[in-house]
């Protein structure tokens, strides 16, 4: 058996759902191959439209390129060629040869773009293997409706009207989650293990050493640390929503800000409050599963992909300001469903962290609606569907 995922080069979320799959699927003896389904069409388009996606984001040319699909989805739901579609269509002839050249048995579209050009290649008669969509956010991509795939896997069942409205057929839609790495997300350390390897982990230092990180052992037993995310390409003002925590916190609380590969980001803070030893950047790092279990609250951008890891996780969380109209909805979502609080006002962010930080019984509120809502093992459950769906067609031959 052989398994093609197919992800794209604009933002980390949906590559790291797809190594959650990819090693489920690795664990169980199956073969499978990650690709970026833009290298496909040339690595110079996937280079090129990677680096275009960060650089909408950055002048909030995205948000609007959002809305505008998103009109035109609500109300010209007639139109199944999108300039998307279209684009995605110009490649369909080397992403099927790909797919027919690798001798796969399913393919798993985990973009827009991928589930796009699989379309193109099912209307041309040559899709021979079921393809499955996994959506990473909490909403429905607006060009997502004129795509023709078989089974399309959403974050949850209140999100079924949404895309049935749009005219996708509800037995095509499986409400199983967002995949995260269960090996890292679903097992929690408690809290003071937690605080003490990240410290081994990160060579951060006890009180005592010259080093300017220090940490000392009653910031480890008493004090809130709080944990602030940016996302992979490290967006946000950070700098000054720290400045307004660096006011409201205590002499042991800890803030670690995870900066992501912005190294300019990085370089401010780490310049700003060099002589705040309760202020911790940190750069691109593959250790957010640790800082979690060490802090006491999350602040990050909503993001489905780092919202779910939060989730699974089940820890407080406070959704900051969205890049995109996507992230909004996301953070709409989480917070009408309890699992999560929105603000896009520093002020009120600080004081919202502080807030449940402090306060045990709406900590453990937001955390009892996380594990209602949420599938931690949403990685297991697709690939048994795969698997179940591949046995199906084949014992039908």
């Amino acid at each position: 058996m052989k398994i093609l995922i197919l992800s794209a080069n604009t933002g980390e979320g949906h590559n790291s759902s797809a190594r959650a799959i990819m090693r489920n699927m690795e664990e169980r003896g199956i073969e499978v191959q990650l690709t970026d389904v833009l290298s496909i069409a040339s690595k110079r388009v996937s280079n090129n439209i990677s680096k275009a996606y960060v650089g909408s984001t950055e002048v909030n040319i995205f948000p609007r390129l959002y809305l505008i699909g998103k009109w035109i989805s609500d109300h010209m739901n007639h139109i199944r060629t999108s300039p998307i579609y279209l684009l995605n269509k110009l490649y369909w002839g080397r992403l099927n040869r790909y797919i027919k050249e690798g001798n796969y048995d399913a393919v798993v579209a985990l973009h827009l773009f991928a589930a796009e050009s699989l379309t193109a290649i099912k209307r041309q008669g040559e899709l021979k293997i079921p393809a499955f969509f996994v959506m990473t956010d909490y909403t429905i991509h607006p060009f997502i409706a004129e795509t023709d795939l078989e089974y399309y896997i959403i974050p949850h069942k209140d999100l079924i009207p949404t895309y049935t409205k749009r005219g996708m057929k509800a037995e095509n839609i499986y409400p199983i989650g967002i995949p995260v790495n269960e090996f890292k997300f679903m097992h929690k350390l408690d809290k003071l293990t937690a605080r003490h390897d990240i410290i081994e982990k990160m060579n951060w230092n006890v009180e005592g050493d010259e080093n300017s990180i220090q940490i000392e052992e009653q910031a480890i037993t008493d004090g809130k640390w709080y944990l602030v995310m940016s996302g992979s390409m490290g967006f946000g003002d950070m700098t000054s929503l720290l400045k307004i925590f660096a006011e409201r916190i205590g002499e042991h609380d800890r803030i670690i800000c995870v900066c992501g590969n912005n190294q300019k980001t990085y370089n401010n803070i780490q310049t700003t409050f060099a002589d705040d030893h309760r202020i911790l950047p940190v750069g691109y790092t593959k250790q957010v599963h640790l800082l979690m279990d060490a802090c006491d609250v999350i602040l990050t951008k909503p993001g489905g992909v780092t919202t779910t890891e939060t989730f699974v996780k089940n820890m407080p969380i406070i959704h900051t300001a969205p890049i995109s109209a996507i992230e909004k909805e996301n953070a709409q979502f989480c917070q009408e469903h309890g699992m999560s609080v929105f603000s896009t006002d520093l002020q009120e962010q600080v004081e919202l962290a502080i807030r449940l930080a402090n306060d045990e019984q709406e900590r453990q509120q937001m955390m009892k609606h996380q594990r209602e809502n949420i599938t931690p093992n949403t990685a297991t459950k697709i690939v048994n569907l795969i698997l179940k769906v591949i046995k199906r067609r084949n014992t039908n031959k």
